[in-house]
C-alpha cells in the first residue's frame, strides 16, 4: 500500500488530523473513536508502513508524531497533477480569451 491509499480511510485521515495537533499515545488516538484499540492498532501500522507516522517509546507508551517521508509522496503526486491541470487550464484559458475578443469584435 502507498501513501495515497493509506488516506483513503476515513479513519486514517482523522488519526492523521489528531497528529497534526501533536504526537499522541495510542491510546490517546483510540480515545478518538468508537471502534476496537486493535482496528486502531491496525490503522496505525498501516500510517507507520507508508511513512505517514512514526512511533517512538516513552517506557510502555508508544507515542506516535506524523513522518516527512510519506507526506513528500502525497506531495510529490500532488505536484504531477497540479502540473497537468495548470497546462490544460492555461490552454483553456487562452481558448476563452480569444473567443472573447472575438465576440468583441464581432
Amino acid at each position: 500500500m502507498n501513501a495515497l491509499d493509506a488516506i483513503s480511510d476515513p479513519t486514517r485521515r482523522k488519526i492523521l488530523e489528531l497528529l497534526f495537533e501533536g504526537e499522541m499515545g495510542a491510546g490517546e488516538i483510540a480515545g478518538h473513536f468508537d471502534i476496537s484499540n486493535a482496528a486502531i492498532s491496525q490503522h496505525l501500522k498501516v500510517l507507520r508502513e507508508t511513512n505517514l507516522i512514526q512511533v517512538r517509546a516513552d517506557g510502555q507508551r508508544r507515542i506516535h508524531s506524523l513522518d516527512y517521508r510519506g507526506w513528500k509522496e502525497i506531495q510529490d503526486w500532488l505536484d504531477r497533477a497540479k502540473s497537468f491541470w495548470e497546462s490544460r487550464l492555461d490552454v483553456l484559458e487562452k481558448e476563452l480569451r480569444a473567443n472573447k475578443k472575438k465576440k468583441e469584435r464581432g
